[in-house]
């Protein structure tokens, strides 16, 4: 029925909106830093009930070396908030190419970027660089680092690379039936919906691969490096809610694209009927 095959390409067109939108969003994942650096600030401050004021002039040593404070962090030693403090969080949004700032979460992030000291947003490369390891490290930590840099370049590229797939078989099929619908060709209007249900798998497997990517992300070693402390909220934005709302459009566009064809009536060709026969002879 020309019904149900016009929905599935409306449903189609929609999808294709919501993942470009995806696509050129930047807020798959986003994180929010603000309490953690409450709660750091009022640790550090005198009016904390744990912080106990010496000053630097009575001390043995008024400043730590670098490598002993660098040793200290990665051996975990010391009070659990001065370990998570020691490190600054940003509130940031992530997207495929770029990773941005969030505007009014932080004063003096807004400060730098208001001055022209640190950009906004950053791209995120596809290409392997050799990532800024600490030198007090193992080499066998050093080996693990740059392995795991391979393996979330190898996600990041699926994710973006078969979302760009899904969205250009998904613009093929609509044309194959938006053509299959001027021509009345059923057979053109199947194909639009099984290469619908091609995209709507493309797709999975790049949001997929995204939620892979952020897991592995979070969970690489060391943890102290890589991981949250827990009063950062982090989690997905609204472009990949988008892009899940258009995985479901496109299945949905493949069904009733396939289900059209079955539906319509078979044509009854009208044909002459011979006469009967009579002694073997016409």
């Amino acid at each position: 029925m020309r019904i149900l095959t016009a929905c599935g390409l409306f449903l189609a067109l929609c999808s294709i909106g919501l993942l470009t939108m995806a696509i050129s969003t930047d807020y798959w994942y986003e994180t929010d830093a603000r309490k953690h650096r409450d709660r750091c600030d009022k640790y550090t401050s005198p009016k904390y009930p744990g912080y106990i004021y010496n000053s630097n002039q009575n001390l043995p040593l008024r400043r730590r070396p670098a490598r002993e404070a660098a040793l200290r962090e990665a051996l975990h030693f010391g009070p659990v908030m001065e370990w998570h403090c020691s490190r600054y969080y940003n509130s940031t949004t992530t997207g495929l190419w770029r990773r941005c700032h969030r505007e009014g979460f932080d004063v003096v992030m807004e400060d730098l970027i208001f001055k022209g000291v640190l950009q906004r947003c950053t791209p995120i490369k596809y290409y392997y660089s050799a990532p800024n390891i600490p030198r007090y490290l193992p080499a066998n930590i050093t080996k693990s680092i740059r392995q795991d840099e391979w393996h979330a370049l190898h996600l990041q590229r699926m994710t973006a690379g078969f979302i760009g797939m899904a969205v250009s078989i998904i613009l093929f099929g609509w044309m194959v039936g938006l053509l299959g619908c001027w021509k009345h060709n059923e057979l053109m209007q199947y194909v639009a919906g099984l290469l619908f249900l091609m995209g709507g798998t493309c797709c999975i497997i790049s949001l997929c691969t995204c939620v892979a990517g952020i897991n592995f992300e979070l969970s690489r070693y060391p943890r102290y490096l890589y991981s949250l402390p827990e009063d950062i909220s982090h989690g997905y934005g609204w472009s990949m809610f988008s892009a899940w709302g258009g995985l479901g459009l496109t299945l949905l566009a493949g069904f009733l694209c396939t289900l059209a064809p079955s539906l319509q009536s078979p044509q009854i060709s009208s044909s002459t009927h011979k006469p009967a026969q009579e002694n073997g002879m016409v």
